[in-house]
């Protein structure tokens, strides 16, 4: 799986934008310096998620952006796909029939690769920007390990047989 700065710092800038703005407009040069992120690669990603509606523009004096909804109704994949970034685990194009052999055929890892990647869109799908921002993510619930036993949030090991 590969995610790209694109997705994380666009995903880091909104947190950082939810957290400072307390309803007023916050300048992108404050989230590029406190997120450690170059001004112009944030310029560039808010006119994406500016006209994916996530974010609103305010000019002049005092401008910045604006969170266009509330942190609760903002899911992580939505940032992460209003910035173009595909959620995906395979080699081969998404939605695609063809494989990414030169044969055009899939590999006997195909379904595993693709069936992850929508594993992890449904993840991403799951977090709100508020849990985000409240550090409250879904992953340190204690989840069942399909064998009748429960696994710690933090312990991620597959269980011996």
């Amino acid at each position: 799986m590969k995610l790209s700065t694109k997705g994380r710092y666009a995903v880091m800038a909104m947190a950082d934008l939810a957290h400072h703005s307390k309803g007023k407009p916050v300048a992108l040069a404050e989230v590029a310096e406190r997120q450690e992120i170059s001004l112009s690669y944030l310029e560039q990603l808010f006119g994406r998620l500016r006209r994916g509606g996530l974010v609103s523009s305010v000019r002049g004096p005092g401008g910045g952006y604006l969170l266009a909804r509330s942190t609760e109704d903002m899911r992580v994949s939505d940032i992460i796909l209003a910035v173009d970034e595909p959620i995906k685990a395979t080699r081969c194009k998404p939605g695609s029939p063809k494989g990414c052999h030169l044969h055009k055929g899939r590999c006997l890892t195909h379904d595993l690769w693709e069936e992850l990647g929508n594993q992890i869109y449904l993840y991403l799908s799951s977090v709100t920007l508020a849990d985000v921002c409240e550090r409250h993510h879904p992953a340190r619930r204690p989840a069942r390990t399909g064998r009748g036993g429960a696994v710690s949030g933090g312990d991620w090991r597959i269980p011996r047989r």
